[in-house]
């Protein structure tokens, strides 16, 4: 097997992996910690938003980008000019749609929660702060899902052009 198909298989898997990731939490994940009382919630939240930052979230979400921009700047020349622009759009997507997004939105949510200290909380300042967190990073996990997808969609597409 080349290494260029090698590439290519890693980037389909990274963004799949990423896609299933974003699109378990839309799915199943926040829609069952929206039925807990506001304590249990924001513990909750904070217990997972702790564990899921591992190496091996890490090596994923970061490669998810890193793999198809590979994928992209050496398919340049070797690829019809559809399978690059395929691959282009995949990695805008998912940069914009993914990185952009958790930088910018999800990441600060999480941090708010994170300084929370819940244990010394008013029932008043979970609720507050519920609000202010439950909604907005609702949304933002659906770009994340939606984004993630369409980038693996892309590369799929991508990767039956490519012959893999």
């Amino acid at each position: 097997m080349k290494l260029q198909t090698i590439i290519f298989l890693g980037a389909l898997l990274s963004t799949g992996l990423m896609a299933g990731i974003f699109f378990t939490w839309t799915n199943a994940v926040t829609p069952g910690l929206g039925k807990l009382v506001d304590i249990e919630y924001l513990k909750a939240f904070q217990a997972m938003n702790r564990s899921i930052l591992n190496p091996t979230f890490f090596v994923i979400f970061w490669g998810a980008a890193a793999i198809p921009l590979l994928t992209t700047v050496i398919s340049y020349k070797a690829q019809s000019g559809t399978v690059f622009w395929l691959l282009t759009a995949a990695v805008i997507i998912y940069v914009l749609g993914v990185v952009v997004v958790t930088m910018a939105g999800n990441i600060p949510l999480n941090n708010l929660l994170e300084q929370t200290n819940l244990e010394i909380a008013s029932p008043t300042d979970m609720e507050a702060l519920r609000n202010h967190f439950e909604r907005p990073w609702n949304v933002l996990n659906w770009v994340r899902t939606f984004a993630s997808t369409i980038a693996f969609i892309l590369l799929l597409i991508a990767s039956t052009l490519n012959k893999l």
